[in-house]
């Protein structure tokens, strides 16, 4: 169901949520769960254009011109069409000596985008960070731009793409400008089609009585899998309330050089990068937990945007990934490699058997309707779920180095974590760069823990590569 938009001509945003979404509605409510894109640009680029290109951005997507309504109990939610609420714009000027434009937006993102929620109850679904330092010697200025969404209406490939969309937005905007010699104009912006649900896209095979019975086998097996192997779970170090947690960020990368070299020591032995990733922060979570050999499990986020009917283009937001769990047999001073090739083959597995898809759909008969219905599934969640680790990579993600008048040096996204895991690693790789951006939930996992994971994790990739 939707609404038309007779004076804009555009389909708006009218239906209710779906189960996967609903429950990432829920968890917002208990601790901010957002998904969060950045990109640096180079060269002149000021606040009017940056809002005047976001409201061309939510022109487009009829989900950036929606909030979220619900009845007295908090249930039912439904997206409804937020009229006139434009997306929110931040804009902070960093002096060329206060240490940094890069480092001023990464405090922004502690200090505020990871941990208030977006306003749900108002719209729209988005908001916007532009962080400005002036150049040095002559050099053009830099500009950090975010954005902020909530997942349940976002994955990493749908802010990156949004980010994308702005930058190329402000391009065509200013050139329309300056080709046109009207001033404070804005070329005319079709708004796409509104999905549907997610989970009324799943392959046929995925839905009514044969989906049905296809959650069953599965829960099953993973039951039955669970008891006979007792993989070990990353473990908090304290229990924080649901209420009280709070991602931070710690951002790491790898250069080009580094990242070359790793692509061929995985091309080499036969493993992807995302497999050897994984065994990295695996490695490390067990050499944090007293380095005892066994098996131990990690999360991967799959995206299914192009199982479903009809397929979802990465230029369309939505949330679109499903967590599996791989189970892994650490042994401490064993090389990366064989751990690397059994996580890409068990995701591989799992692909093939569309265990992602029935993930999405197991959500239907499971997930909570409301925050005052969600306390038993949160403490099975909190006592026996298993995606306590994850790594969520999009992989390489196509970032052009220049559009318009700028020059672009980065772009990645990070992972909020809310109720849904302790320590994740949020990864992509543009501009021959790899992303690699560490979240834990502050007080279950310190900061200095975290650090030690994040550092013995790199180690191990990198000791690896040129083993």
């Amino acid at each position: 169901m939707s609404q038309w938009n007779a004076a804009t001509g555009a389909e708006e945003a009218d239906r209710s949520l779906s189960p996967l979404e609903r429950w990432y509605w829920i968890c917002d409510q208990l601790s901010p769960l957002n998904v969060i894109s950045h990109a640096r640009l180079h060269g002149p680029f000021d606040a009017e254009l940056a809002a005047r290109a976001l409201t061309a951005l939510q022109r487009r997507h009829p989900l950036l011109r929606a909030s979220i309504t619900a009845d007295a109990q908090g249930r039912k939610p439904r997206f409804r069409p937020a009229p006139g609420r434009e997306i929110p714009l931040r804009t902070v000027a960093v002096s060329a000596e206060s240490g940094g434009a890069g480092e001023h937006w990464e405090r922004e993102v502690n200090a505020y985008e990871l941990v208030t929620a977006v306003n749900w109850r108002t719209g729209p679904l988005a908001r916007a960070l532009v962080v400005t330092r002036p150049g040095s010697g002559g050099a053009p200025d830099v500009h950090d731009l975010v954005l902020t969404l909530p997942h349940c209406i976002a994955d990493g490939t749908t802010v990156l793409t949004l980010i994308r969309q702005w930058i190329e937005l402000a391009a065509e905007i200013a050139s329309y400008e300056e080709g046109s010699g009207v001033g404070r104009s804005t070329p005319g912006v079709r708004s796409l089609r509104l999905l549907p649900a997610p989970e009324k896209l799943l392959p046929a095979g995925h839905r009514g009585l044969g989906g049905a019975r296809k959650v069953v086998a599965q829960q099953i097996a993973d039951q039955g899998a669970a008891k006979r192997i007792q993989p070990r779970r990353f473990e908090p170090t304290t229990r924080v309330p649901f209420e009280e947690r709070v991602t931070q960020l710690l951002p790491r990368s790898l250069p080009g050089d580094q990242l070359a070299e790793l692509a061929a020591a995985c091309k080499r032995e036969q493993t992807t990068v995302h497999g050897a990733l994984a065994a990295a922060l695996a490695t490390a979570a067990a050499q944090d937990a007293g380095d005892r050999p066994g098996p131990l499990v990690i999360g991967s986020p799959i995206t299914f945007r192009d199982a479903l009917e009809p397929r979802v283009g990465e230029d369309e937001i939505g949330t679109y990934v499903a967590t599996v769990p791989t189970v892994v047999d650490y042994r401490p001073g064993a090389p990366l490699w064989p751990m690397a090739r059994a996580i890409s083959r068990d995701l591989a597995r799992r692909r093939r058997r569309g265990e992602h898809l029935t993930a999405v759909a197991t959500l239907g008969p499971v997930a909570p309707k409301s925050v005052a219905k969600s306390q038993r599934f949160l403490r099975f969640m909190e006592e026996k779920g298993p995606i306590t680790l994850c790594v969520s990579n999009v992989g390489r993600y196509e970032f052009p180095d220049a559009v318009g008048p700028w020059q672009v040096s980065s772009a990645e996204f990070i992972a909020g974590l809310s109720v849904n895991a302790y320590y994740c690693a949020a990864i992509n790789t543009s501009h021959g760069r790899l992303a690699w951006n560490f979240t834990h939930v502050e007080g279950a996992v310190s900061a200095e823990r975290a650090e030690r994971l994040a550092a013995a994790s790199l180690e191990a990739v990198l000791a690896a590569a040129k083993s």
